[in-house]
């Protein structure tokens, strides 16, 4: 495996292991606006994908302006993804992705009108992992705090997707 095809890897799996996703959009004023979405439990291929209604605030925001942040954290870490996102409407795509979490947000079910999908293709991607327990990485904090010096508590990488 090259390094890139590593490093890929790891953004994968932090993203894997992780429930919750920030998603950031630019809002009419300019201003950058995140909210917190569901991780859909697919493999990934360089593309996210999350359930909202439409229309919302998020899916004017990305139709004015695709370019979108998505943020995770998953207890072995941490990934950032710039990328472009779209809304989708595909009946098929909603059925594939669909389980018990999404149906809580939708009660008419897939067949609500509302539905549509968030599609983030990942341009590139900055993660922050470790294999260490958080009481590790704490006293690895404390310590550098104590001493001076920089904790190591894992690797940062920026990739290009």
């Amino acid at each position: 495996m090259t390094a890139n095809q590593e490093e890929i890897a790891t953004v994968a799996e932090l993203i894997k292991a992780s429930r919750i996703a920030l998603l950031t959009t630019v809002n009419d004023h300019g201003q950058l606006t995140s909210r917190p979405l569901a991780v859909q439990e697919v493999e990934f291929d360089g593309d996210l994908w999350f359930f909202s209604q439409d229309p919302s605030d998020k899916t004017t925001e990305i139709a004015a302006n695709p370019q979108v942040n998505v943020s995770l954290e998953s207890g072995k870490g941490y990934v950032s993804i710039a990328g472009t996102a779209e809304i989708v409407h595909d009946a098929a795509k909603v059925d594939e992705l669909w389980s018990k979490r999404v149906e809580a947000w939708f009660p008419e079910g897939k067949e609500d009108p509302t539905i549509a999908l968030i599609k983030v293709h990942a341009d590139a991607a900055e993660y922050w992992s470790t294999d260490d327990p958080k009481p590790v990485i704490f006293f690895k904090v404390a310590k550098a705090a104590v001493t001076g010096g920089q904790p190591d508590i894992g690797e940062n990488k920026t990739v290009d997707l």
